[in-house]
């Protein structure tokens, strides 16, 4: 995903304000990401206490896979369908998230690109 949002220039644009550390957790993996101005500049592994996040991205690997699908089943084709469906959580600032929502769902959606599935 990472790869991919450097070559997606509108993306770039719409993540230019962006600079946040966001957890994303699958299963009990965690990994902090954190974006400046839109791009990703650090990826730390964790469970971590001290590595502060804005908002957090939980979901099953299973979930994920299913999400990374070209063509998505419904309720895995979105990150709130993953929540709907009891497949994810999402912690935290949620303003944070509703004011980048199409840039972190759009960067979300990058594996589908990638062939992670």
């Amino acid at each position: 995903m990472v790869a991919a949002l450097g070559q997606t220039p509108h993306l770039l644009r719409m993540g230019s304000l962006f600079n946040e550390t966001v957890l994303i957790e699958i299963d009990s993996d965690e990994f902090y990401l954190t974006f400046e101005k839109g791009r990703v500049v650090d990826i730390k592994e964790g469970p971590s206490k001290k590595l502060p996040w804005r908002f957090a991205l939980r979901a099953d690997g299973e979930a994920l896979e299913k999400f990374w699908q070209p063509v998505p089943q419904p309720g895995f084709h979105d990150i709130f369908g993953l929540v709907k469906y009891g497949h994810g959580r999402i912690d935290g600032d949620i303003l944070t998230l509703v004011k980048n929502l199409r840039y972190f769902k759009e960067f979300m959606a990058l594996g589908r690109q990638e062939g992670l599935s």
